[in-house]
Parts: structure tokens; C-alpha cells; sequence
């Protein structure tokens, strides 16, 4: 970002256009209205006297729906800009994060559309998924009846909006035309080795009954059920991002929130090191550490329960103990091995070999370790790690200062903490004096590659993608499971593999697939025999990870796209909320990242800027849930307030990035703002104290407000930009009292004003623009142009102080000199009354900032 702007300014685009000359119109019903060159709209109602959001939103919803006026033509002129915010699930209802997540980010697109950009503002569903499986087993319907119903229901709340969403670019992921790629996808990823099968642990929820990937736990539970998720060995079809792990922690071609990238960048978890191997009892051990330096004070070795070796380092005497362990670290899921907390572990009874020392090191069997990172053992060396050091102190093992701050004295035998910063290395032989640390890693690494010790090595935190699910509602993996020629890719001729429509759900939840044997019995593409499909389904994070490119041409039967609209990628402002940052975020990265290799892309990210939305939390300040009974429903809002009310709300309730709690008694204040405005344009009586806001003053207001409503458009600040609107509201109310009524400049005002309410309140501003007689859609208008000379004042008003205090204000000329300022001050009656009688002992003036006369 620089200077606050980003995203427009970092491109070539339209200038702004100038406004027509000024016009002088007359209030009217509105005759036919011509939208978008297409369909003219007969709308007769006579003027209504008071505003009613009700009598004119359905209406004009209705006609931009007939005009097609926000579908997108990739023919029209204007640079293309793609604008997408992250698709619901299905779930039957639009809550009001729903609303908030679209409405501001739908009024940009506007602002962007009046800029002279030709923008694709698509919308759709991410509908597969397991609370459809939960809704079937409750209501006994099909997961499709009740997805499509919800679907159908959501479009409507939707429109409801206002938005200038395509529809015509709708689908939802459950269709089989679109999982149909789904599986094409999976198919060409298996040829080119990046998607696999093996067995290993995984997480498996009992409730839901099925694996989850790692992502998917949270404390050790179901993300979606919060059920306590268990550890089983199964065979499981895999993606392999972690091929792509180096790349991810590339963002230089997508702007993403730093939030976002420490997010992605610590899931992916980098880390530089060696690999070191000790012989053990059951043969070499190798060991990955990221503190080859500190290889001297190595003291014992760890390793993780489910680790290959430990049934064959495991002593007699020891054995019972140690299986014992082994199988309540089984019960125990990674998230909970890794908190903080008394460390546990038991003594194998066998030692390993220091491979320089020659010391014999006990080996252990601890839970802190993991099978899944590094080699599944460590090397421990608790005089400069937390946990070693706790595990260290707890079982009585060796504590061996190896590295030692800069004049520090050496460690204590009772000391308290492990030192783990930087020093010189110490007690450690030929190494001795070397700085330890990064400076010193990659010489020590080289000789003790030299002598067979080491050799360096980079890991990641980063797991394959678990893809496979054992649910229903999902997509099919695309193979069938031949005795003779085992697991075979489905012919691409006869894809979509569609999932059978009338199923049954047990109780277990095991997925009705493994049940409908009509469906499970098929032929083998390769020899024609008896075989079996596949009966997992896909993780739904493949539905999100490809589908900004299905709305470039979602009719389109000869791919998942039509490369022809490549150009439209990548997504120009992609929004939606930061729970997604490590799970779709990452995936969709690695998809696009894989289609670029595949030669369907030329692009190597899915979007160009990513910006997230905060939350709208309850009155008490917690997250929305039916439980807490704090859930606001904007079907009621819309019903009293009308949606360009609650559109506004939402802009203006806090900042968008940052979200805020609901405040019932705040929907009052733009409710009220929106009638002052319907009352500004409509009520031809002036009432009031005259005013005397000059033509000067006037267009001030108005291209000031406009340089700093683009600007803050240009910012996604909406809340500033609705409080801007406000301001200027009561400016042009003053100004229908004042001489300046009914002057070119008024015209001119009124023509601008209109032009900015038309992203935020779209049915309004159109109401308006209607009953000013002028031509098509205020949302097809052109963005005014800035007059530099009307926005910018010579005059500035500046408060006077006497001695410090602040007793009048005055405005003078910018250039005004300091005598100039000193007598306008003096002038000033509220200032003569506190200087009047005194001496003047010192006159301060600081041109735009301070006038100041100290008197005694």
C-alpha cells in the first residue's frame, strides 16, 4: 500500500468522467425507463410524499432483473475487473455475516462500474458437504431436495439486497456438471503423482464417521461436531502439496493481508537444518534437528510412540510400561500432544550412540514427539530447548550447557530455564568458540557431512492434503478397485461418476455408498472384469479450490473452463472472512499453482488482492449462534427498515476489516439519514432559518466529499465513506435554505450527490435518478470527476487562544501573514473580551495551526 491507495491506482484505468452540464429538472413520475438498452420499464407510480423503501426496492430489482442490467458483457467497453467474494453454504438462510461479507464489497463493484471498469461481480454455492448428510438422516429427504430447496431460497435473500450480482453465472457445486471436473482434475493429478493412496494414522471422528485432515481438528475435536476425534490406521487417497511447500511461501504475486501470509507461512512451517544418525540397538537412527550447532549437548533421544522401532528398542523389563504409554498416546490426538503442559514419557531401556562423543544416550518414548514431523525421533537437548529441558528436569536426566551468551557465566546445575538465544558454543570440542547459531550451522552441517554423520536437510510442518471422506454428499472419487489390475482411474468418456439419488442413511452414519450395490458394482476399464468403485468422496475444500475459474464460462463442456477467458484471471479483489486462511486460502493456491503446470493457466495465483472482512458479533459482544439467542435476522430488517437501510447499517457500524458488536438502536440513525435524503429531493418546500452557504461553499462540500469518497472506496473504507455521505447531507439541507438554491451549482450538487448515494443505497439513488428524468440506470452513469479548484479552499478556519486557551475561532486567508492573522484574531469579539485591558506579552502564529496571544 502506498499512501492508503492500492489496487485501482496500481493499474491502468479509465479516467473519470465529466458530468454533464448542470440541468434544471422537474419532479415527476417516472416514465420508461430505459435499462442497460434493453427492456424498457414502464414504472407510473405517482412521487411518493415520504419515503418507503417498500413502495420502490422490489421494483427496481425487478427491472434491473428484466434489463439483465448486471449481467456481465465481455464485449462492452472498460478494462475488465473481477470482483468475487467467497460463495455460502447453502444452509437455507443468509444470516446477517452473510450480508455483511456482501453488501460493502458489492458496492465497490458499483463504484468501479461507474469508473468505467467492465466488472464481472459473479455468485454461487458451495453445496457439498455434511450438514446436507445430517439434514437427509433428520428430515429423511435426499441431501439434493434440501440443497436445492435452500439454494432456491438463498438466491431470493440474495436479490433481496440489491446487489449487482450475474446471475446468470450461478451454480452450485453439487451439480454433476461441475463435479464432473472435479474428478477430471483428480484423474489428471493422479497421472501427473500428485494425488495417491497409502495407509497411516489419521483422524477419524466416531460421530461423524469419518476422516478429518489436520485442518479439520480443532483441540483435539471435529470442527464440525465437536466430537473427540480418535487415531486409525486406514488407507487414504492424498494430494501432494507439500511438492508445491516452497512455493506457497511465495505471495510476491498476490497481495494478501500479513495476517494471512504469517498464517499460510507458519502452517507450512519451513525449517532449515541436518539430519543426524545415531546407532541404536534396532540399527541407525537418523534424527532432524534445526540446531546441528548444539549436536555436543545431546543428552538422551526421544522418540514418538508410534514410531517404527520402539516395539524392538523396547527391553523386556520395560515392555509392559512402554505399551501401556504407547496406547494412551494412541487415545490422544496431535493438537493435545503438542500443548503446553507436564511432560509424560517412559524409558525404553535402551541407549542410543552420540555419534562424535561415543556417550550412550537413554532412548525414550514421549508423546511431545511426533511420528508425522521430521523422522519421528529427536535428539534432545534440554539445556537449550523448553520442552527438553521440562522433560530433562522431570525424569533426572543430563542438563549440558553447549551454547553460552556473550560474557555470561556458565549455566547452573539448578538452573530454572533452558538458554535458547545465540552465544558462542562451548563444552562441544573442536567447535568450541564458534558463534552458535545461524552463522555457524552450515560449516558445522559440511564437516559433519564430511564424516558421515549428518548431512542437511529442509522440512516442513506442511502434511499432504487428506482428501478422501467416507461421507455421501460429496464428490465421487473417480476409480473403481480391480482384483487383477487394482485401483484403475474411471474412463474420462464416462465421467461425471454421478452419485446415486435414492439412498439410504444408517444410523451409524456410515455412507450409504458402501450400501447401494447397484451403484458400487461396475467393470474394470482395463480387462472388462468384475470391480468395485471407489466409496470415499472428496474433501469439499476441492469444490472452493478451482471455482473462480468456472464463472469465466460456466456453460462451457470442453474443460473446466474455457481457456479462452484466462485473461480474466487472476480474481482482481477476492473477500471473505480470515477463518479460511489456512484451509481454502492454501488449497486453492496449490490447485492454480497445478493448473498452471498443466498448462491451463498462465497464472500462478487465484487471486491478485485478498481482503477479509471482520464479524458482526451479537449485542453481547459474542459471535452470533442460536444457542446464546443473540442471532439478527435481516429478513426482519428488511421487512421494517428496507435493504438499502440495512445495506448501510452494515457499511457504517465499524470498520468493515474489523466488524463490531450489533447495536439494535443504530439502524435508527440511517434509517433516518435515508428519509432526510428522500425529503432533500423530493419536498419542494423550503423551510427553516435562511442560511448563507455560498456557490463557493457549496461545490467545496460536494468535491470534497467526492476526492474523499473515491478515495475511501479505493480503501474499502465504507464506514467513513457513509459518515462522508451524512455530512454532506447536512451541508446541501442547508443550502436549499440559502441564496444558492436553485443555481447552476445546485444542480451540479444534486447531480453528484446522486451519483454517490448509487453504490450504497442502489434502489433509492435509482428512485431518484428516475424522478429527475434522466436517462437509463443512475448505475450505469458515469463516476463525476473531481474539480481540483472548487474542492480546494483558500481560506482556513482556525481557532484563536489567549494564554493557551482556545476563546474564539476565526477564518482568514491560507496566505494570510502573521499581522493579517493577528488582526483578524483581535477582531474577533469572543477573543477582545479575554485581551481587552491587558498587556500583550508575546503573538505566536503558525499558518493553518496555531494563533495564539499571551497576554499578562
Amino acid at each position: 500500500m502506498v499512501d492508503g491507495r492500492w489496487l485501482i491506482d496500481q493499474r491502468q484505468h479509465p479516467p473519470e468522467q465529466p458530468l454533464p452540464s448542470p440541468v434544471n429538472f422537474q419532479l415527476s413520475p417516472s416514465q420508461g425507463v430505459q435499462m442497460n438498452n434493453e427492456h424498457p420499464i414502464n414504472i407510473p407510480e405517482p412521487r411518493m410524499e415520504r419515503y418507503n423503501p417498500h413502495a420502490i426496492e422490489k421494483k427496481w430489482q425487478t427491472a434491473w432483473e428484466q434489463s439483465g442490467l448486471y449481467r456481465f458483457n465481455e464485449d462492452a467497453p472498460g478494462e475488465k475487473f473481477y470482483a468475487l467474494t467467497m460463495f455460502p453454504y447453502p444452509s437455507g438462510n443468509l444470516h446477517i455475516g452473510h450480508w455483511y461479507a456482501n453488501v460493502a464489497p458489492d458496492a465497490r463493484a458499483r463504484w468501479l462500474r461507474m469508473r468505467g471498469f467492465n466488472v464481472l461481480f459473479p455468485m454461487g454455492f458451495d453445496a457439498f458437504g455434511l450438514p446436507a448428510e445430517n439434514a437427509a438422516i433428520k428430515n429423511r429427504t435426499n441431501p439434493a431436495t434440501w440443497t436445492y430447496a435452500n439454494i432456491e431460497r438463498m438466491t431470493g435473500q440474495f436479490q433481496a439486497m440489491g446487489t449487482m450480482i450475474d446471475w446468470s453465472r450461478q451454480f452450485a457445486t453439487c451439480d454433476p456438471e461441475y463435479y464432473r471436473w472435479n474428478q477430471w482434475f483428480f484423474i489428471e493429478f493422479y497421472k501427473r503423482g500428485l494425488a495417491y493412496k497409502k495407509g497411516g494414522l489419521v483422524n477419524w471422528c466416531p460421530k461423524d464417521q469419518t476422516v478429518l485432515a489436520n485442518e479439520q481438528v480443532v483441540n483435539g475435536h471435529c470442527e464440525r461436531c465437536g466430537t473427540a476425534v480418535e487415531k486409525r490406521n486406514l488407507s487414504q487417497w492424498y494430494m501432494k502439496i507439500t511438492d508445491y511447500a516452497d512455493e506457497l511461501l511465495d505471495f510476491s504475486d498476490t497481495d494478501m493481508p500479513e495476517k494471512v501470509r504469517l498464517m499460510q507461512t507458519n502452517w507450512i512451517g519451513k525449517s532449515v537444518g541436518a539430519e543426524v544418525t545415531f546407532d541404536t540397538p534396532a540399527g541407525p537412527e537418523t534424527v532432524f534437528t534445526t540446531r546441528p550447532d548444539t549436536l555436543m549437548g545431546a543428552t538422551f533421544m526421544v522418540l514418538a510412540p508410534e514410531h517404527a522401532k520402539v516395539a524392538d528398542l523396547t527391553t523386556d523389563e520395560q515392555r509392559a510400561e512402554v505399551e501401556a504409554y504407547v496406547a494412551a498416546a494412541g487415545r490422544k490426538t496431535d493438537v493435545e500432544r503438542q500443548q503446553e503442559g507436564e511432560k509424560t514419557g517412559v524409558f525404553t531401556g535402551s541407549y542410543a550412540t552420540h555419534p562424535i562423543t561415543g556417550h550412550q544416550l537413554p532412548i525414550w518414548v514421549a508423546d511431545y514427539v511426533l511420528v508425522t514431523y521430521g523422522t519421528g525421533s529427536i535428539m534432545a537437548v534440554p539445556a537449550h530447548d523448553d520442552r527438553d529441558f521440562a522433560f530433562a528436569r522431570k525424569f533426572g536426566l543430563d542438563v549440558v550447557e553447549v551454547i553460552r551468551a556473550e560474557g555470561a557465566e556458565p549455566m547452573a546445575a539448578d538452573a530454572v530455564e533452558p538458554y535458547t538465544g545465540e552465544g558462542v558454543i562451548v563444552n562441544s570440542g573442536e567447535f568450541d568458540g564458534l558463534s552458535g547459531g545461524k552463522a555457524s550451522i552450515a560449516g558445522i552441517v559440511e564437516q559433519l557431512e564430511a564424516r558421515g554423520i549428518a548431512k542437511a536437510k529442509t522440512t516442513y510442518r506442511l502434511r499432504d492434503w487428506l482428501f478422501a471422506r467416507q461421507r455421501y454428499w460429496g464428490t465421487p472419487i473417480p476409480f473403481v478397485h480391480c482384483p487383477e489390475h487394482g485401483a484403475q482411474p474411471v474412463p474420462e468418456d464416462q465421467l461425471p461418476v454421478r452419485l446415486p439419488e435414492n439412498v439410504e442413511f444408517t444410523p451409524t452414519g456410515q455412507s450409504p455408498l458402501k450400501l447401494d450395490t447397484e451403484w458400487l458394482k461396475t467393470t474394470c476399464p482395463v480387462c472388462g472384469g468384475p470391480a468395485e468403485r471407489d466409496t470415499d468422496t472428496m474433501d469439499t475444500f476441492v469444490d472452493s479450490s478451482w471455482y473462480m475459474y468456472r464463472y469465466l464460462s460456466p456453460d462451457y463442456h470442453e474443460g473446466p473452463f474455457d481457456p479462452a477467458k484466462d485473461p480474466m484471471m487472476p480474481v482482481d479483489l477476492y473477500t471473505g472472512g480470515i477463518e479460511h486462511a489456512i484451509l481454502h486460502l492454501l488449497y486453492s493456491r496449490f490447485w492454480i499453482k497445478v493448473m498452471r503446470d498443466m498448462g491451463l493457466t498462465k497464472h500462478s495465483e487465484p487471486f491478485a488482492h485478498l481482503r477479509n472482512q471482520g464479524m458482526i458479533l451479537g449485542e453481547d459482544g459474542e459471535k452470533m449462534s442460536k444457542s446464546r439467542g443473540n442471532v439478527v435476522d435481516p429478513d426482519d430488517l428488511v421487512r421494517e427498515y428496507g435493504a438499502d437501510t440495512v445495506r448501510t447499517y452494515l457499511m457504517f457500524i465499524a470498520p468493515w476489516e474489523l466488524g463490531g458488536p450489533w447495536d439494535p438502536q443504530g439502524i435508527n440513525g440511517p434509517a433516518k439519514w435515508l428519509s432526510r435524503v428522500w425529503t432533500l429531493f423530493t419536498d419542494d418546500k423550503v423551510t427553516g432559518p435562511a442560511e448563507t452557504v455560498s456557490e463557493a461553499d457549496l461545490r467545496f462540500a460536494v468535491h470534497s466529499t467526492l476526492k474523499k469518497v473515491s478515495g475511501d472506496f479505493e480503501r474499502l473504507s465504507f464506514n467513513t465513506i457513509i459518515a462522508s455521505l451524512m455530512e454532506l447531507t447536512n451541508t446541501l439541507v442547508k443550502a436549499k435554505r440559502a441564496p444558492v438554491f436553485g443555481t447552476p451549482a445546485w444542480d451540479e450538487a444534486l447531480d453528484i450527490f446522486n451519483r454517490l448515494l448509487a453504490p450504497v443505497v442502489p434502489h433509492i439513488a435509482e428512485e431518484i435518478w428516475a424522478a429527475r428524468g434522466q436517462d437509463g440506470s443512475v448505475h450505469t452513469a458515469a463516476w463525476p470527476a473531481v474539480d481540483e479548484q472548487a474542492a480546494t479552499r483558500d481560506t482556513v478556519t482556525m481557532g484563536v487562544q489567549v494564554s493557551g486557551k482556545v476563546r474564539g475561532q476565526v477564518t482568514i486567508s491560507k496566505s494570510a501573514t502573521q499581522d493579517e492573522a493577528m488582526a483578524a484574531a483581535k477582531d474577533n469579539a469572543d477573543v477582545a473580551r479575554f485581551i481587552e485591558g491587558k498587556q500583550i506579552v508575546k503573538e505566536i502564529y503558525v499558518p493553518g495551526r496555531i494563533i495564539n496571544i499571551v497576554v499578562k
